[in-house]
């Protein structure tokens, strides 16, 4: 009654009534200095739709609803959808409704809609934003480093794009929430970069879809930590190396690493689980169910050592009978020492040189080397010998002794080791000799008429020939 007495004491007690209760608003509304809406329209627009306006995106304006502006979906902070059921409330003629700070963006979804610009930084800001859809465009450049900084973001696709550079190592900071990361047949190259931290598991990711695109280096070995992962797809890079035994420990039920230069030995994922085509297009040296028998790489593997171990030995002793054919030129002839003589004297003069072994009624001397010390010069010239080839610098032949045991002899051609005293050197050297892959010389015989005899044991193989023609037609 007071106030109806006195107008004016009302007209004050509203006034301190409205700014007190102004005052306690302004505290609820958090600082912000643009909307979702206002960052949706002055950044992430005119980065999507490039130099000239697309169509989808001219729904993006003040003068349509936001619940009609297509590919997007939006949220209240409070969980609550944003939707059209009344378009005839005021709100949706009010300006002040576009710059809410409540109203959130929660999916962005542009699929096959013509976008030819770039990705915007600006998709990391948006506070509520859960999934971005942008694939089956012409989007081009890189993908920002700010991507990795959404807070909420779990389901990215960018497949099918012309997106280039690398995949920043930011992307791995989503860890805690991503459950889905595709961004196939893009031009993205380079090492893709493991997360910074090193216990990073993605704990939630399930689809990782990195294929169609120009990554390089080794298998990325993180990935096998993505215990939750379901479908991996690496093909059609330019990865390498072997394929991480850690894969077998997921419970993957799609695997594509076709088409890369991936080797070694496919894990084994258990009976018919991956088929040929998740591995073909490698390396010819991959094996392992389902692709080829590594075990028949290993066949051609021991055929190609065999192979070597023989050239090896038959190229030691060309050179041996080359080296000897150019110190004979460089001696003068007619030294007055006799070809047949071995001096007992000038071979124990050798550290680690044979031991001379006299015959009988001058049957010549056999010179002995580590491993040879059971021969006697009897059972070299009682053996019985059946060739096994000939070449330019002797007859090579199979020998078998008189107690069942079975050597091989080198015949050197004649007129070879004519200077005694280099010939010797060179056979010395041959006999110290010792290495996995030859075979070590055991003795060496010369007969008082110049006949030269290299001994070593006998090796059941085939020839140098058998071994490389045959087991490359196997």
């Amino acid at each position: 009654m007071a106030f109806l007495k006195n107008p004016f004491s009302l007209y004050i007690s509203i006034f301190i009534f409205f700014c007190f209760f102004n005052k306690a608003s302004t505290k609820t509304i958090p600082p912000s200095t643009s909307s979702d809406v206002e960052l949706l329209l002055l950044k992430i627009k005119p980065l999507l739709q490039g130099n000239t306006e697309n169509l989808v995106l001219s729904s993006w304006n003040t003068s349509i609803p936001l619940c009609q502006w297509r590919g997007l979906k939006w949220v209240f902070i409070n969980g609550s959808s944003l939707s059209c059921n009344d378009l005839s409330s005021p709100q949706w003629n009010n300006l002040l409704f576009f710059k809410d700070p409540f109203l959130h963006l929660l999916s962005l979804q542009l699929p096959s809609a013509n976008l030819s610009g770039s990705l915007p930084r600006e998709i990391g800001q948006f506070p509520m934003l859960k999934s971005v859809y942008l694939n089956i465009n012409s989007l081009s450049g890189t993908i920002p480093l700010e991507l990795g900084y959404g807070s909420s973001l779990d389901d990215i696709d960018f497949s099918d794009n012309l997106l280039s550079g690398v995949l920043p190592p930011s992307i791995w900071n989503l860890c805690d929430k991503l459950v889905s990361l595709k961004i196939h047949g893009n031009l993205l190259s380079g090492s893709v970069s493991e997360p910074a931290l090193p216990d990073s598991s993605c704990k939630f990711l399930q689809f990782l879809d990195l294929g169609g695109n120009k990554f390089s280096g080794n298998f990325p070995d993180f990935v096998t930590k993505f215990g939750a992962l379901k479908e991996l797809d690496l093909g059609n890079n330019m990865f390498s190396g072997a394929i991480s035994e850690g894969l077998v420990g997921l419970r993957l039920e799609k695997l594509n690493l076709s088409h890369n230069n991936f080797s070694g030995v496919v894990p084994f994922f258990g009976e018919s689980k991956f088929g040929v085509d998740a591995f073909e297009g490698n390396s010819p040296d991959l094996c392992g169910s389902p692709l080829k028998s590594c075990s028949t790489n290993s066949s051609l593997s021991s055929g190609a050592v065999a192979g070597i171990v023989i050239s090896l030995m038959t190229g030691a002793v060309v050179l041996a009978s080359l080296l000897i054919g150019y110190m004979q030129n460089k001696k003068k002839k007619g030294s007055g020492e006799s070809e047949d003589e071995l001096n007992d004297e000038e071979e124990d003069e050798e550290n680690g040189g044979g031991n001379s072994v006299g015959g009988n009624g001058g049957e010549g001397k056999l010179m002995l080397f580590p491993g040879g010390e059971n021969l006697t010069l009897d059972d070299v010239l009682n053996a019985t010998g059946q060739v096994m080839e000939k070449t330019c610098y002797g007859t090579a032949y199979k020998a078998k002794l008189a107690d069942g045991g079975t050597i091989a002899l080198r015949l050197l051609r004649e007129g070879t080791c004519k200077d005694r005293s280099s010939c010797l050197a060179v056979i010395k050297q041959l006999g110290k000799i010792r290495h996995e892959n030859l075979i070590p010389l055991r003795a060496f015989y010369q007969g008082k008429r110049g006949e030269k005899l290299l001994i070593y044991d006998y090796l059941p193989l085939k020839t140098l020939h058998d071994l490389l023609h045959g087991l490359l037609n196997t």
